[in-house]
C-alpha cells in the first residue's frame, strides 16, 4: 500500500455487529465493533444499522489515516450492487440509500475520492433479472463484464487497456487444448504465441508470463 496510487472501496451494508455481554466469555470487549462472526454465536452480536453521519465520520478518519501513510492516495468508491436479502427488502434498500448519501458526500468534499456506479449500472441500467445468477442476488457473468468494461472506459488509460487487451489474447491462447496436437498446425500455434508471449514479457518485466512461456515452449 506504500506503493499504490490507488485503492478501490466496495461498500456493502450500512449495516453493523457489535458485541455483546454474552461475548465476555470469549475475553472480548462489550460494544466493540466486529469485521467477521467467526462462527460465534448469534447471541454475542447487536445487529444496527449506521447512521448516514457514523458513514461518513469513518470513510472520512479512514481516508486521513491512509493519506498519512501515503500521501499520493487516491480513492474509487463503489456500491455493491448485490442486494443483502436477508435483511429484508426494505431494510437493504435503507441500507444501500445510507451508503450512497455518505459516498457522495465524502466525494463531494474530497478532491481525492471519486465515484464509481457499479450499483446504478446493475440497478438502473440493466434492470433485467436475465443477468443475475441464479439466486436472483448476485450479478451474473454478462453483469460484472459489463460493469467492468465501463470501469475500464471510464477509470482505465488508453496504454493499459491495450496492454490488457493482450494479455487476455494470451491468456486465452493458454487454454486452448488442440484436437491433434502432433500437427505443424498446432506446432506453429505454439511458436507463433510464445514469441508474442516473449515480446510482452520483455516489454513488461513485471509482469509473469512463465507459466504461459513455459505452455507455449512444450514440444509435440
Amino acid at each position: 500500500m506504500k506503493k499504490a496510487d490507488w485503492i478501490i472501496i466496495t461498500l456493502g451494508s450500512s449495516f453493523t455487529y457489535r458485541l455483546t455481554g454474552e461475548a465476555q466469555q470469549g475475553g472480548e470487549i462489550i460494544g466493540n465493533a466486529v469485521a467477521n462472526c467467526h462462527r460465534a454465536p448469534a447471541s454475542w452480536f447487536k445487529k444496527e444499522m449506521l447512521e448516514t453521519e457514523a458513514i461518513i465520520g469513518l470513510l472520512t478518519d479512514c481516508m486521513q489515516q491512509l493519506q498519512e501513510f501515503n500521501p499520493r492516495l487516491r480513492f474509487i468508491y463503489t456500491i455493491s450492487p448485490v442486494r443483502h436479502i436477508r435483511d429484508g427488502v426494505v431494510a437493504n434498500n435503507r441500507s444501500k440509500a445510507r451508503l450512497l448519501e455518505a459516498v457522495h458526500y465524502v466525494v463531494n468534499n474530497s478532491p481525492a475520492a471519486y465515484y464509481f456506479p457499479a450499483y446504478e449500472l446493475v440497478i438502473d441500467v440493466l434492470r433485467d433479472y436475465r443477468f443475475y445468477d441464479i439466486d436472483l442476488v448476485h450479478p451474473n457473468y454478462s453483469a460484472t463484464r459489463f460493469v467492468f468494461e465501463k470501469f475500464s472506459e471510464t477509470c482505465i488509460n488508453e496504454p493499459s487497456r491495450a496492454l490488457m487487451e493482450e494479455v487476455q489474447k494470451i491468456a486465452i491462447a493458454r487454454k486452448h487444448r488442440p484436437f491433434q496436437p502432433d500437427t505443424n498446425a498446432h506446432r506453429t500455434f505454439l511458436e507463433t504465441h510464445f514469441n508474442k508471449t516473449r515480446i510482452l514479457q520483455d516489454a513488461y518485466p513485471h509482469l509473469d508470463f512463465s507459466g504461459e512461456l513455459a505452455y507455449f515452449s512444450q514440444k509435440t
